[in-house]
């Protein structure tokens, strides 16, 4: 099957990593045209990657002849209009997290593409880590039981750019820029049909000087009942740390996605070498990657949108996923605002949900709370009557 022709919109972090991706992984697919606003670091870009041509039009390099997929890589603020335009152009878009600055914005761009009935993919990259689809597979399989309670945590010293600083251009500050991450780790794991109803966030501004938040935490509550907890934050130092905790009625998982995992370096050379993403020193102690694109689940999310482009399916991440994370993360503003739980307020499609139950086991008639092994084998069960509510104890033979 041929590749794809693609236009890239942004000369940013983002748009490095994307490239990278598309030229040296799938290889078929290449870059066509890049769109930048400033001609300088638009040229610098197609230079670095071997790309044909670079524009500063963003309707030129939309509708270019020689293109069938649109990436959006570019600012919060420039996605509504770069999706309308593609969409109009009829071309597969692909945008960048988060997909609006708000769950209207998010709403407005997904009916778009829905009327021009154009293929669009949702660019949530941390959903395709290979620990993270491994361990979405194993929870799907019913490796741990039901899903009860999912933590999700990405901290770092704060964005490259200047203007993901500023609110009026985001949408907000940490929540928005790493919030969105952790919102769709979290959904993938109780479920995408799993209705979020409301949240409770803490946000606080305690390094940076400016409007928005450099750190939160929240809850987020699901039909099931299980919950969601996500942790971000702008102040943490010493590099990216993302992680991501399961818990089920059977099981665990805990994964560590990047700044510990496995591959740790000393040097006292001083260097001034590329570690990884966020890396905030190259002496001392470091922990590179290995391949940082496919770490961060670049490959995989790529392979994913293409494989459904040419075969007319859905990807994993479409753009009501990212209208429905940005409807939590409204939800988390809000509550932060009032110091209270915040509904969900959104167009839901995803049906419903039972909540989370399971079968007791009977012991001689008493329903069995727990069992653990003692130290000599012998195990120990934690009962409850049914008739009368009381509670007992019970040691018997192992096995």
């Amino acid at each position: 099957m041929d590749g794809h022709q693609v236009t890239m919109l942004g000369t940013g972090l983002i748009a490095d990593f994307y490239t990278h991706t598309l030229h040296g992984q799938r290889g078929r697919d290449r870059v066509r045209v890049v769109y930048s606003r400033s001609a300088e670091r638009g040229a610098a870009f197609c230079e670095r990657w071997g790309i044909p041509e670079s524009t500063t039009d963003l309707h030129s390099a939309i509708n270019h002849p020689d293109t069938d997929v649109v990436i959006v890589g570019l600012p919060n603020f420039l996605h509504e209009e770069a999706i309308a335009l593609a969409a109009k152009a009829g071309k597969a878009v692909l945008c960048t997290k988060p997909l609006g600055r708000t769950a209207d914005e998010a709403r407005r761009m997904l009916e778009t593409v829905e009327r021009a009935g154009v293929f669009a993919g949702y660019l949530e990259d941390l959903c395709y880590t290979p620990k993270s689809l491994k361990a979405v597979a194993s929870v799907r399989a019913g490796a741990i039981g039901e899903v009860t309670w999912v933590r999700s945590r990405e901290a770092h010293p704060g964005p490259h750019s200047a203007w993901f600083w500023d609110g009026r251009l985001t949408g907000g500050g940490a929540i928005v820029d790493l919030g969105c991450h952790c919102i769709e780790i979290i959904r993938n794991f109780v479920g995408k049909g799993n209705r979020p109803l409301e949240v409770l966030c803490h946000t606080d501004t305690l390094v940076h000087p400016i409007a928005d938040e450099d750190n939160a935490v929240a809850l987020i509550r699901f039909e099931s009942g299980a919950l969601g907890q996500f942790e971000v934050s702008w102040t943490f130092r010493g590099g990216m740390d993302l992680r991501d905790e399961v818990a089920g009625t059977r099981g665990t998982i805990w994964m560590n996605h990047f700044l510990r995992t496995g591959f740790e370096m000393f040097t006292a050379g001083g260097g001034s070498g590329y570690v990884a993403e966020k890396a905030e020193t190259s002496a001392g102690w470091l922990f590179p990657v290995g391949d940082e694109v496919s770490e961060l689940g670049y490959v995989d999310m790529f392979s994913d949108m293409f494989r459904a482009i040419d075969t007319g399916g859905r990807p994993q991440e479409t753009f009501y996923d990212g209208y429905v994370v940005n409807a939590i993360m409204d939800a988390a503003y809000r509550s932060a605002k009032a110091h209270a739980w915040a509904p969900v307020e959104l167009d839901w499609r995803g049906g419903t949900t039972p909540r989370i139950a399971s079968t007791p086991e009977i012991y001689e008639g008493q329903v069995v709370i727990k069992r653990e092994i003692l130290p000599d084998g012998r195990q120990k069960l934690i009962l409850k009557d049914p008739a009368s509510g009381d509670f007992s104890d019970r040691v018997v033979a192992g096995g």
